[in-house]
């Protein structure tokens, strides 16, 4: 194992000589290229019983789950083995000294949603209920204060009775703005598969800012996930629920955008609206397939906003294939959303 790590970095990391940074980025583009979730989820198939065989229904259930827990730690496993990798690497470039300079444990907010551990990722989600809370409040202040309510012609004359009849001071009723409606598009394949279940979570956290909220999963096809979302005691358990369905896989499983996009708008382009806000979340990696982004542009269209979250690093971009720079003349806004301090600074710009 610790040979095929040290092989993935040398093809895969693309190191930089010199370059003073911990090697996040490095970790990200070695694992980028195993595809753990997809491995691991290969590994599982390969341990499903034969047809026909009968054995004993709770036996089979606890050594099904002991199997899985194997894969989860030889992966685990792997995953420290790279990271032990490109710090070796890097410190043979740049000496031992300057790479602990550089080395730190991040706060939860600050880690990266495609290079989490499991550890990191229970530490993330303590952070984001109380986070859920101060944006709630955050967006309902600033949807009361950015607008003012229609002209109360009523109390304007009585105040203008103080300076002979003339409105100096208007007085205006308490506005009541309408909420927008949300429709958040998540890819759930591969690593990227973290970085939808927090942005999932959150958005249906703060449902009471919007007037409805749903949610869409896709791979190669795409399905409406918002019951499960409502039914699922955590997001925890609905991403089980959503995995166990198959939901988002058309085809093959491997990431179709195109023809999600297209799907997508197929099927509900019709219940877009002016007042609906539509977020894709991924990374655009499109397996090489047509990205046909005439169907975002309808989707555009329709919609009062588009916007784009990208967990990969802004560096990653328009590299292989990914083709962000295909659908960004399409959306108001893309950004880089590498972690939960940076959703944070998006959720707090939507008006």
């Amino acid at each position: 194992m610790r040979a095929l790590a040290s092989l993935f970095v040398e093809r895969h990391a693309g190191i930089e000589p010199g370059r003073p940074v911990a090697g996040t980025y490095y970790v990200f583009r070695t694992l980028r290229a195993v595809d753990p979730d997809r491995l691991l989820a290969r590994l599982a198939e390969g341990g499903e019983q034969a047809p026909g065989q009968a054995p004993e229904q709770a036996g089979a259930s606890m050594q099904r789950r002991l199997e899985i827990e194997g894969y989860e730690a030889q992966l685990a496993r792997f995953r420290q083995m790279v990271e032990a990798q490109v710090r070796q690497r890097l410190v043979d470039d740049r000496g031992a000294a300057a790479v602990a300079r550089t080395l730190r444990r991040p706060l939860p907010e600050d880690v990266d949603f495609l290079t989490s551990s499991r550890d990191q990722i229970a530490d993330m989600r303590a952070v984001l209920d109380p986070l859920t809370r101060k944006l709630a409040g955050r967006l309902a202040a600033k949807r009361r204060h950015k607008r003012r309510g229609a002209l109360d012609f009523r109390r304007t004359v009585r105040r203008s009775l103080s300076t002979g009849g003339v409105p100096v001071r208007p007085a205006f009723r308490k506005p009541h703005p309408a909420k927008p409606e949300l429709f958040v598009l998540a890819d759930i394949s591969g690593s990227v598969s973290t970085f939808a279940a927090f942005t999932l979570q959150l958005a249906f956290a703060l449902r009471s800012q919007f007037s409805r909220v749903r949610s869409f999963v896709f791979v190669d096809g795409v399905d409406e996930v918002t019951d499960v979302l409502q039914q699922a005691p955590d997001v925890v358990e609905a991403a089980r629920h959503i995995n166990a369905a198959g939901s988002g896989v058309w085809l093959d499983g491997r990431s179709d955008y195109g023809h999600a996009l297209s799907a997508f708008w197929d099927i509900w382009g019709e219940q877009v609206r002016r007042r609906t806000t539509v977020i894709v979340l991924g990374d655009a990696r499109t397996n090489y397939h047509d990205p046909r982004e005439g169907a975002l542009k309808a989707v555009t269209q329709r919609a009062g906003h588009v916007f784009w979250l990208n967990p990969e690093p802004t560096a990653a971009w328009n590299s292989g294939d990914s083709v962000i720079a295909r659908y960004q003349p399409f959306c108001d806004a893309v950004y880089e959303c590498r972690n939960i301090r940076q959703l944070r600074a998006f959720v707090e710009d939507l008006d």
